[in-house]
């Protein structure tokens, strides 16, 4: 989910509206939260706008991101969520900790996807440089505001796509194949 075209949100299934009964949870990070906070509220705005309200996403806070795969496996499996959402910044401060950090958060957050068949989805971002002043604050205030969108609207879509895929209606590839060709 590290990358997301504008053009994608335009071609969002039309099914992405109808998350009755669906519910995500949404894992911050504590470290930093004004800015991991702006990613996690973007998330939410936008899945309201789509129609999953705020009263069908439960927000739990982690004291690190380091923190988040364990707790994202715990829900994954109580199977109460139809996905989650991970929000972080890892910083690099200066001893390099934050590769293995972000490493190991982001395999643990596809090993639990993997695992558990739940759809995880990362807003964990390590920017190169990150300097406490108010210059990058602001950037990265701005910057999770877009990332949580996006975050939000890649949830969507899957969620979206796995419930058409759960679906009985869909067609196998050869009853999708035209008629000529199965005649053949």
């Amino acid at each position: 989910m590290n990358q997301f075209s504008p053009s994608a949100t335009s071609s969002l299934p039309a099914s992405v509206a109808a998350h009755r009964g669906a519910r995500v949870a949404i894992i911050s990070a504590g470290w930093h939260t004004d800015i991991v906070h702006q990613a996690r509220d973007a998330a939410l705005a936008e899945f309201d706008r789509n129609g999953l309200p705020p009263a069908q996403v439960a927000l739990f806070d982690v004291p690190g991101a380091f923190e988040i795969p364990l707790l994202a496996r715990k829900l994954a499996r109580s199977g109460r969520y139809d996905a989650i959402v991970a929000c972080a910044l890892v910083v690099n401060g200066g001893i390099y900790r934050h590769e293995f950090v972000t490493t190991a958060v982001i395999d643990g957050l596809m090993r639990v996807q993997l695992d558990t068949e739940v759809p995880v989805m990362s807003a964990v971002l390590t920017p190169r440089d990150f300097h406490d002043h108010e210059d990058h604050v602001r950037f990265f205030r701005e910057h999770f505001v877009k990332k949580g969108t996006e975050v939000a609207q890649a949830c969507l879509q899957t969620m979206a796509y796995l419930r058409k895929l759960a679906s009985p209606t869909l067609a196998t590839p050869q009853q999708a194949a035209p008629a000529e060709a199965q005649a053949a």
